[in-house]
């Protein structure tokens, strides 16, 4: 007590941090100490651990997740990686798909199904059987016009699996795809992807 400050007496001024400086002051032994305890504390039981994996696991995915909607290619999944899966990515997304209409059109239908009035029930039937046969036909558009693309763009890559990318990716609502669609409907699309 006989050489320690009281707090009457610490300057009422804060100092101005030094250019070049931290920008905090250095922390005490004591809270150093305690910070290294801290980062130091090994998990005692199996939940513990489990919990403190299951923190990093959800940090590292949200973190995965923020760059592939940022649109940073080094976070994207092996199936996403290239310039044949981005072009098969840019051709799905600038083109208009009668896929993008079908949940719409599915809320329809339940609402005229469950009318209670029969004519407008069968009428919500015929409006689906209609829909699925468009989105058939816009698959198999997509597929021959995708396929007729990447054999001019991409003569000597292998084209396997992308059909079936190229269709679960139209599949998708367009507000809903990961990675995130880089170019609008009706845009032209460049002509090298090296």
């Amino acid at each position: 007590m006989l050489f320690r400050r009281s707090k009457s007496e610490t300057p009422a001024e804060t100092v101005a941090p030094k250019p070049g400086g931290k920008g905090r002051p250095t922390p005490t032994r004591r809270e150093a100490e305690a910070a290294a305890k801290a980062r130091a504390k090994v998990p005692r039981t199996r939940k513990e651990m489990a919990q403190a994996q299951r923190l990093a696991r959800t940090e590292s995915s949200r973190s995965v997740r923020a760059a592939m909607k940022a649109g940073d290619e080094r976070y994207y999944l092996p199936r996403d990686q290239g310039p044949l899966r981005r072009f098969v990515r840019d051709y799905v997304d600038s083109r208009f798909s009668f896929i993008e209409l079908m949940i719409p059109l599915l809320i329809v239908t339940m609402v005229l199904g469950y009318s209670g009035n029969q004519g407008l029930a069968s009428i919500g039937n015929t409006i689906l059987l209609g829909t699925i046969l468009l989105v058939i036909m816009d698959m198999f558009v997509l597929r021959w016009r995708l396929k007729r693309q990447l054999a001019e763009r991409f003569p000597d890559e292998s084209h396997k699996d992308t059909t079936y990318y190229a269709i679960t990716r139209a599949l998708q609502m367009k507000f809903m795809r990961l990675p995130k669609a880089k170019v609008k409907i009706g845009q032209e699309l460049p002509e090298h992807y090296r």
